[in-house]
């Protein structure tokens, strides 16, 4: 067996030799400086970076290949780096091996086995390719280019290169054993629902919001151009937009028909519990970062918000509503998309703090892992029972996967609550519900709880604390009533 290896790895060094010495004596060209070039580009994994940051400009599945290329690189990096090399240690070629004109200035000194830059080449084509196969088609060339120019430069043997690019293409695949991929459909309702046709959007009050999503990129010109009889209405700075909205609508003395909405998540849910509580169907634009909401109604882009308000198509969808008691008030918050209570609203309120001083998304990881530094257990009744836990998630539907990472709602009018939550009660229970989520055993954990319910109701026992919805942090409690509120809210759909 071990004579059986050793003839092996002789037949691939030899393989090696040869085909380096192919690749040594190609003609001069303009495509060596380009090849050097790409190459140095793309250490620790920064080409890939400056891609995704283009890619994730663009909404829907470009922008989730762009999240799923850079996991996938994160994990391909890492196999490579911290098991293959340290495993299996091999010699660069010699400088030699390449004509002086293509050499690199600075020579990587690690382990040649596997090809690093390979690996996160194939990891980040592979993960752009699941969620958008044209952009991964157009990226491969690049991937390509990114791994030759290991060999064509002389910092690999070719057989380094080729199992680099299998290591990330398993590490591109293997996102799904974490974020699981899902159909690009709408979420199902069987509820139609009456409304107006708005031509030209006469009637409607649209509220924009140029400061969701890209800052540089104001939706003004496409509300205009889908409604251009609508009345525009601008957050202003340091007002709750719900109250803004409410007097506007009241001032107007009912001779609103319908809201519009251009924005985020979080200017999409306070429209939406305007029109709720004033019996008013909603058109939305998706102009945010991530637009679940929009993406799970199944309304992508202008177009489709424009196309349904004119031919007065809509459906009747659920909302969730949170009662919250305490300071001797009580108010109620709808919300579209999700709740929670424990450590998720201390990171929103952290994150907004850093982002004062540095961009969204690394202030959003930042505030995330001083968070879970910082955690302390709740003590509190769900519906009537004693628990301890970290944290607790109420989503408006029932979401999928059931997992730690729910991403989608199949259907929007089950009349139910999706709540999961961490419990503190058992030992070692955060580093359990870590080593579940990475070996995806998080549905067997004794950690992890999930229900479907109409109805929970959440007491303190240990002081208040604020609820998030929808991202944005609400008031002091110590009593939380959430409830799923059937077809609450008509929203234009075709």
């Amino acid at each position: 067996m071990l004579t059986h290896v050793r003839t092996r790895l002789r037949q691939v060094g030899t393989g090696d030799r040869r085909l380096m010495a192919r690749s040594a004596a190609l003609p001069p060209s303009r495509a060596d400086a380009a090849l050097s070039r790409l190459s140095r580009s793309a250490n620790k994994g920064r080409l890939w970076w400056a891609v995704a940051a283009v890619l994730a400009t663009r909404k829907g599945s470009t922008r989730r290949g762009a999240l799923r290329g850079v996991a996938a690189i994160a994990g391909a990096s890492a196999t490579a780096n911290l098991l293959g090399k340290p495993l299996f240690p091999r010699r660069r070629p010699a400088a030699e091996a390449v004509p002086e004109h293509r050499r690199l200035l600075k020579r990587p000194t690690s382990s040649s086995f596997p090809s690093g830059h390979a690996a996160s080449a194939a990891a980040f084509v592979t993960a752009v390719t699941m969620e958008s196969p044209l952009t991964g088609a157009l990226l491969a060339p690049l991937g390509a280019a990114v791994a030759y120019s290991r060999v064509h430069t002389g910092v690999h043997w070719p057989s380094d290169v080729g199992a680099g690019a299998l290591l990330g293409v398993a590490a591109g695949l293997g996102t799904q054993h974490w974020w699981p991929l899902h159909p690009d459909t709408p979420g199902r309702t069987a509820h139609r629902a009456e409304a107006p046709v708005m031509r030209d959007g006469e009637d409607m009050l649209a509220v924009v919001n140029p400061g969701s999503g890209n800052a540089d990129v104001d939706p003004t010109a496409e509300v205009r151009f889908a409604w251009p009889k609508a009345t525009l209405l601008y957050p202003d700075q340091g007002v709750d937009i719900r109250g803004q909205l409410t007097a506007e609508i009241r001032r107007r003395e009912g001779s609103v028909r319908a809201l519009g909405v251009a924005g985020g998540d979080g200017t999409v849910a306070s429209v939406a519990a305007v029109a709720a509580d004033f019996g008013l169907p909603l058109a939305l634009i998706p102009a945010g970062t991530l637009n679940h909401f929009a993406r799970d109604v199944g309304v992508r882009s202008m177009p489709a918000a424009d196309a349904a308000t004119e031919a007065g198509a809509a459906v009747g969808i659920d909302l969730g509503e949170v009662e919250i008691t305490g300071n001797g008030q009580r108010v109620r918050r709808w919300f579209v998309n999700t709740a929670s209570l424990g450590g998720y609203p201390e990171m929103v309120r952290l994150r907004e703090k850093i982002q004062q001083r540095h961009p969204k998304w690394p202030s959003a990881a930042i505030a995330t892992i001083r968070t879970l530094r910082r955690a302390r257990p709740l003590r509190v009744r769900l519906n009537g029972k004693p628990r301890l836990v970290w944290m607790v998630f109420v989503g408006n539907g029932t979401y999928a996967p059931k997992g730690f990472w729910p991403s989608r709602r199949p259907a929007l009018d089950t009349g139910l609550l999706d709540v999961r939550y961490l419990r503190a009660d058992v030992p070692y229970s955060r580093a359990r519900f870590v080593l579940a989520v990475l070996t995806k055993t998080l549905h067997a954990s004794h950690v992890y709880r999930q229900y479907d319910l109409p109805a929970l109701d959440v007491e303190l026992l240990d002081g208040n604390r604020r609820v998030a919805t929808d991202g944005e942090v609400g008031p002091l409690g110590t009593l939380f009533r959430f409830r799923s509120r059937p077809s609450a809210l008509t929203i234009y759909r075709l």
